[in-house]
């Protein structure tokens, strides 16, 4: 998984790495320069003639690791971005393509609270990784140069800290699943409460929605606290270790300088230079492992997202025909023919009735709740695919080939209309024409919804129709289906919970769309909607979802 995402920035990610892991090599060289300084001074050499030489070459050095971990700080955070807006996009356009159940809190929350966990794994664990390969065995190496004894502490001090390290992330891995868990079921549960509050407030049960509430909250503290339990002990850990093999070469260093050790070199006895070159490489020696430490609990949060996004792409989907994508209208005739068609939705098959509709007729699908009528529209739109059979659509068979073309002659009226936050003239004009939707409106009877909105066609709805009730909103559905100029009209339940005076004028809009020309197909429980329909065909409780 983490190779399909990091795949296309991969060589970007390889650059930033060696422009760090460059930057981080140089810091001997600035070492070697200062201790060179400081040991002049010491034998009593005039301090200018080392000192002005030393600190232009140190600032020269300083100026060029500044400069590259610019370089690969912004490559990195680039990249990051890149991948998070990819991910983000292919998730919401999955989702719209094929639906894959998970609730739209927690949708919500994997795109724009998950998502962006991301960013630290890639920017920070990546190169922390490459540079604990690296960095560590190059001054381990110079530190051996100078004395075996201090090669030999950093060589026992270090390894010790990837071993801790491994043994607390695992933890840390479990802990932030669990708390990225915690977060999707806190976000789920908050939506659903939010959806039910009218009936949460009838019911008198405002009390217990707050003691749900408050436990849940409570929950997420603890995993929350997990987490930082676990980051704090390898903290604790890793700056243990780490301040040890400082401390044992600071007193190395200091009792030979004095004379009290005389062990730990090559032979020759230990010069202040040297010293002080070890001095100042060994806390760089545990600083890529630190690093890598602090970027492990990145590592465990990405890895956590990871997954869920790993256990979206396995889950089983239905995937809808053609790209979904704008498209020419499908050429000829209008004409719609179903037969054998069987459509499988998860372990059950959907059998499809055998069903003919061309232009200016109407179709009523009826039949009890689970009998099948929503699948048998979707299958029609090619948003479903077939497992057997076939559905004929302009003399043509409706394959990935066609789906497109298809959609684009037909108007889709679902039962729970959704309205993006934008004015309403243009929410009416899906195909951006430009033009008077006034007749469509009076098509729709849904003139005088528009003319008592306080901006009228300019006004903005919301995504919860906010200002219109559900049979003005699909009163308005179908004055934009008019609008789309298609040639077949699709529509699920348009009357359901509707009073008896709304359901007769979405009833009289859908017959006027029928005398107009185009074909009707609807899906319904209202026996006086499919009687105003021309045919109605009867979906057994034995057909399937």
């Amino acid at each position: 998984m983490a190779d399909r995402i990091l795949r296309p920035v991969a060589r970007a990610l390889r650059i930033a790495g060696w422009l760090s892991v460059l930057a981080g090599a140089l810091w001997p060289v600035q070492a070697a320069v200062l201790a060179w300084a400081v040991s002049g001074w010491i034998h009593g050499q005039d301090p200018l003639s080392r000192a002005l030489p030393a600190a232009a070459v140190f600032l020269a050095i300083a100026v060029i690791r500044a400069g590259l971990e610019h370089r690969s700080g912004a490559l990195l955070f680039k990249a990051a971005d890149r991948t998070i807006v990819r991910e983000r996009a292919a998730l919401i356009r999955r989702e719209a393509r094929e639906p894959s159940g998970l609730g739209s809190a927690a949708m919500a929350s994997l795109a724009v609270q998950k998502l962006p966990l991301l960013q630290p794994w890639i920017t920070r664990y990546r190169v922390a990784m490459l540079r604990a390969r690296i960095l560590p065995a190059l001054l381990l190496a110079l530190a051996f140069w100078h004395s075996w004894l201090v090669g030999l502490t950093l060589l026992v001090a270090g390894p010790l800290i990837p071993v801790f390290m491994a043994l607390v992330g695992m933890a840390a891995e479990e802990a932030s699943r669990r708390q990225m868990a915690e977060v999707g079921d806190m976000n789920t549960m908050l939506m659903e409460r939010l959806s039910a509050l009218t009936d949460i407030r009838l019911l008198g049960a405002t009390e217990r929605a707050t003691q749900d509430f408050a436990a849940r909250a409570e929950a997420l503290r603890q995993r929350t606290m997990a987490v930082l339990r676990v980051a704090f002990l390898s903290s604790t850990v890793l700056e243990f270790f780490s301040a040890l093999g400082v401390a044992l070469v600071a007193v190395f260093v200091g009792f030979t300088l004095l004379g009290e050790i005389t062990i730990g070199t090559w032979g020759a006895p230990l010069t202040v230079g040297q010293g002080l070159f070890l001095l100042l490489i060994a806390p760089e020696f545990f600083q890529p492992l630190r690093d890598l430490a602090t970027a492990w609990h990145d590592r465990a949060a990405g890895q956590a997202v990871m997954a869920e996004l790993e256990a979206l792409d396995a889950a089983p989907r239905a995937a809808m025909l053609g790209r979904g994508e704008a498209a020419e209208p499908l050429p000829g005739p209008l004409s719609l023919r179903a037969a054998g068609a069987v459509v499988m939705l998860g372990d059950g098959r959907v059998a499809l009735p055998d069903l003919t509709v061309e232009a200016g007729q109407s179709l009523a699908l009826v039949g009890p709740s689970g009998s099948g009528k929503s699948t048998t529209l979707a299958a029609l739109a090619g948003l479903v695919p077939l497992d057997a059979g076939a559905v004929m659509v302009c003399g043509r068979r409706l394959d990935a080939g066609a789906a497109d073309g298809w959609r684009a002659r037909l108007a889709l009226v679902p039962q729970r209309p959704h309205m993006p936050d934008m004015p309403l003239a243009d929410w009416l004009d899906p195909r951006g024409t430009g033009a008077d939707p006034r007749a469509a409106l009076r098509l729709a009877e849904a003139e005088a919804i528009v003319a008592r909105l306080p901006e009228g066609l300019a006004s903005r709805l919301g995504e919860t129709g906010g200002g219109v009730s559900g049979g003005e909103m699909r009163r308005l559905m179908l004055a934009r289906a008019v609008m789309a100029g298609g040639d077949l009209v699709l529509a699920d339940e348009p009357t359901a919970d509707l009073d008896p005076d709304t359901a007769r004028c979405v009833i009289a809009a859908l017959e006027r769309m029928r005398a107009g020309g185009r074909a009707v197909v609807v899906a319904t429980h209202d026996p006086a909607l499919a009687a105003a329909m021309q045919t109605r065909v009867t979906l057994g409780a034995e057909t399937g979802a």
